[in-house]
């Protein structure tokens, strides 16, 4: 009698506990949605020359924020965790870098439609997209959920950081200047080229170009080796942000090269400017490709930034810097990192002052 009770306890307790392979993958489906969301967004404001009335615009601007959702909620996964003390923690980890993974879905989707370009791809890009996040399912669905409770190995190498931070500094002069470059686009598409046109006498050299390629190549294998150590367990939202916003910036900045390097030098073979950033003739508002654009855009300008701010904060602290002091230049960074992004895209999307 006392074991059926036991045993029908349990079984109880079983039904109301949720399915933890439905919650950790609960990212990754949502992220399903979001060729739907930047489509939506295209049906809302119509192609070029259409005249986009209020109640369009005010549904656009909604799934605008609904694709912004889609990391977001990667993001708040990544922090939370799942939550529940016995879970393995393989499966925490697997489902934790997930999560990390779905922050990325905006330049991630911007990489797929490239390949897609580049293969010949018969698929469309939201097949080819389900496709993904399927197998980071499945993957998630692979890992045991029992036995060993080893912590998994998650100290970075401390060299790696360094020279990480080291590389990220020759990085961080051509990046100013670009992100300067786009402002000057306030002024008209003319000023922007007058002064891309200085910037790629040294940039595009015969020395500093490939100096500069070998840079970003190491800052994204090295990025993406730190990040994937550190996202194997939980931490607080500084560490947790610093780590979501490095895997972004190595999938942008890989697809950022391939697009320049190999889609548009090699593809198409056309010049990399204004036209080309901009999905000229028809802009990215009016585009139904380039519309994916605006939040691949928008995140990396203010992730860049705010990136840099967490490296900051770390070297503060390394040296002892009070944590209020230090904690508020972060925040300071990253309204200014919202406003410089946001700048931008206006300026992207056709603001002239």
């Amino acid at each position: 009698m006392l074991f059926a009770e036991s045993t029908e306890g349990r079984s109880s307790r079983a039904k109301q506990e949720p399915r933890p392979l439905l919650y950790a993958a609960a990212p990754a489906i949502y992220a399903l949605t979001y060729p739907g969301f930047v489509n939506l967004f295209h049906q809302f404001v119509g192609d070029a020359g259409n005249t986009v009335q209020i109640p369009n615009a005010i549904l656009a601007g909604v799934t605008l924020l609904l694709m912004l959702s889609v990391p977001a909620f990667g993001f708040h996964r990544a922090l939370r965790g799942l939550q529940n003390p016995t879970t393995p923690p393989a499966f925490e980890a697997r489902a934790r870098r997930l999560a990390y993974m779905v922050v990325i879905a905006p330049t991630m989707y911007c990489m797929v439609g490239v390949l897609q370009i580049l293969l010949h791809s018969p698929l469309p890009d939201e097949l080819t997209w389900a496709l993904v996040w399927c197998l980071g399912i499945a993957w998630l669905a692979m890992t045991p959920t029992v036995g060993s409770r080893a912590i998994p190995s998650t100290t970075p190498i401390p060299s790696l950081r360094v020279a990480h931070g080291i590389s990220g500094l020759i990085v961080l002069l051509y990046v100013s200047f670009h992100l300067a470059n786009h402002l000057f686009a306030l002024e008209g598409q003319d000023a922007h080229a007058a002064v891309m046109a200085v910037g790629r006498k040294v940039y595009r050299s015969a020395l500093v170009e490939p100096i500069l390629v070998a840079a970003m190549l190491f800052q994204i294998a090295s990025g993406c080796m730190l990040a994937w150590k550190w996202s194997a367990k939980p931490h607080d939202f500084y560490r947790t942000f610093q780590v979501a916003s490095g895997f972004y910036l190595s999938i942008y900045i890989l697809g950022h090269m391939n697009s320049v390097f190999i889609l548009a030098r090699s593809y198409f073979g056309i010049e990399t400017g204004w036209d080309f950033a901009t999905g000229a003739p028809n802009g990215l508002i009016h585009d139904a490709w380039s519309i994916r654009l605006i939040p691949h855009y928008a995140l990396g300008v203010f992730l860049v930034v705010a990136h840099l701010c967490s490296g900051l904060r770390v070297v503060m602290f390394a040296h002892q810097a009070r944590a209020t002091l230090t904690n508020a230049i972060f925040w300071v960074g990253m309204l200014l990192a919202a406003m410089i992004s946001v700048t931008i895209m206006l300026a992207m999307c056709g603001l002239r002052l």
